[in-house]
């Protein structure tokens, strides 16, 4: 797959994986934010028009850069962002199917919605993205938590670096265990977050999952 992508990185906290319930809240998006990159500032980056047009007499560095960047992209429509956030899929090989979240439509509602995680399984996360004009560096997904309206869980996946394409992205999580036992098992409410270096707010949205005994709820 194109652009560089890091392991995950989750911080320890009970229990290890991404969920919490409606009777609290979780903070401001610039809370969480400031949280996951404190007092970083990325150097000022060139546009990707410019890097295409650096040192044009140099042959075997316009080859690497066509190799790197590939041609310039499509026009796209002005109005979307530079990086479009598609799709959240969690996958399962004990799953019936693909548990899919769609990030295009009307995200307040996704926090009504219940989606399911059986106790125990082994599970990855896949992040489906598109990258329209320009280069994007660090992309990070971060997940907040939360429990009756405590924090029970940070984690923070290393996406990494990418450049436009007319293809969606995808990044896939390693493989983790969800919790099990009667004392996990209920309603969480998660604050997700779509950012990079830059501290650039690509996407934020809450959604709520239940660990349950099946994947029936």
């Amino acid at each position: 797959m194109p652009g560089s992508a890091s392991s995950s990185c989750s911080c320890p906290s009970p229990p290890p994986v991404l969920l919490a319930d409606k009777e609290g809240g979780p903070p401001a998006v610039d809370e969480v934010l400031d949280e996951a990159l404190p007092e970083y500032r990325a150097p000022g980056r060139k546009s990707l028009l410019e890097i295409q047009r650096l040192d044009p007499e140099d042959r075997s560095l316009a080859e690497y850069k066509r190799a790197l960047l590939g041609p310039l992209p499509p026009a796209v429509d002005p109005s979307l962002p530079n990086v479009q956030v598609t799709r959240l899929t969690l996958l399962s090989e004990q799953a019936p199917g693909p548990v899919v979240m769609d990030l295009t439509g009307d995200l307040a509602a996704l926090k009504d919605q219940v989606f399911v995680l059986k106790e125990g399984v082994d599970y990855r996360v896949k992040i489906t993205f598109k990258v329209h004009r320009e280069i994007v560096s660090g992309l990070k997904c971060l997940h907040h938590t939360y429990r009756r309206g405590l924090r029970v869980d940070k984690t923070v996946y290393m996406v990494g670096s990418y450049g436009p394409s007319a293809q969606e992205y995808e990044f896939v999580t390693p493989v983790e265990e969800a919790p099990r036992g009667a004392l996990v098992r209920g309603p969480y409410l998660v604050l997700s977050l779509f950012t990079d270096d830059d501290r650039t707010h690509h996407l934020s949205w809450e959604w709520g999952l239940r660990v349950c005994q099946d994947w029936k709820d």
